[in-house]
């Protein structure tokens, strides 16, 4: 399956498990199996909950290789950067080793002090690029939203393959889809918003909580409007969603793939910490599964 295709399904951003500080090549290969095994349309290494900025760029070109070599899915690689040049230093990287595409956020730490300068930013990226390109935006952590007419300005661009939002904001997201011609994939990376998003046109999803629990993502994406998506939305996703906010998508998504057997610890690196009471969200876990079973 080609890239764009996959994404119009669910992909799933990865943990990057760790053992004692370095990379757990091994639990790494079993998440993917374990998302195989779930249905997972494509999946997408060194993302926010990837951990991304706590990894060195060798790191990172390490998990994004055994992704590739691993994976029997397309695999969108993280390339986020705060400069043009670094940025598509780490998407060339990207494609030297295989992967189908990359995704890239607005620079953070300096924003644009006018939308002009991301559509700068994005053209010269997108013009050097040899893979697809997908635009993340999580202004929670860059400090700056893509402006929709900026995203609308760049779709049309031949190397632009879409935009993970992550922003929580469904207005945001509505206004990006209405601005973008059909071929540009809007994908909701916000777990809460996955059903109502697809039921008003989104495209797919790029949900971190999908590695915990595939099979209702999976469920979710095969017919997003019907019953029983509102029913796993509201009694699977949702709450399981909402036990996690408060620990940051790494710890806690860690801490729900241990409760589950998939991958042996939640370590994390700084500045996060391991979620300190993972009982909420093991009930959550537990919640969710049964919702699946019924």
């Amino acid at each position: 399956m080609d890239v764009h295709t996959a994404l119009r399904g669910i992909t799933c951003p990865l943990v990057t498990p760790f053992d004692d500080g370095a990379i757990d090549e091994a639990a790494l290969a079993d998440l993917l199996d374990h998302l195989e095994t779930g249905g997972i349309d494509a999946v997408f290494p060194c993302g926010t909950t990837g951990e991304f900025p706590s990894l060195t760029p060798a790191e990172r070109l390490d998990v994004i290789e055994r992704t590739v070599e691993r994976a029997d899915v397309p695999v969108v690689a993280g390339a986020e950067a705060t400069s043009v040049a670094e940025t598509i230093d780490a998407v060339e990287n990207a494609a030297s080793v295989g992967a189908d595409a990359a995704a890239i956020v607005a620079p953070y730490f300096t924003t644009a002090n006018d939308p002009a300068g991301n559509r700068r930013f994005f053209e010269a990226v997108l013009d050097a690029a040899s893979i697809p390109v997908l635009l993340y935006n999580i202004p929670q952590c860059t400090g700056q939203r893509i402006d929709p007419k900026t995203v609308a300005a760049v779709a049309d661009h031949e190397q632009a393959l879409g935009i993970k939002d992550s922003s929580g904001d469904l207005a945001y997201f509505l206004s990006v889809l209405e601005r973008t011609p059909e071929d540009f994939l809007c994908l909701q990376g916000f777990d809460a918003l996955l059903v109502p998003s697809l039921r008003m046109g989104a495209d797919g999803g790029i949900n971190a909580l999908s590695q915990v629990v595939p099979a209702v993502f999976r469920e979710v994406a095969d017919d997003p409007g019907a019953d029983r998506a509102r029913e796993l939305q509201a009694e699977a996703i949702a709450p399981l969603f909402e036990a996690c906010t408060t620990h940051d998508f790494a710890p806690a998504t860690k801490a729900t793939l241990v409760e589950r057997g998939v991958i042996p610890a939640d370590d994390v690196r700084p500045p996060l910490v391991p979620v300190d009471d993972s009982d909420p969200i093991a009930r959550a876990v537990d919640r969710a599964l049964a919702v699946a079973d019924r």
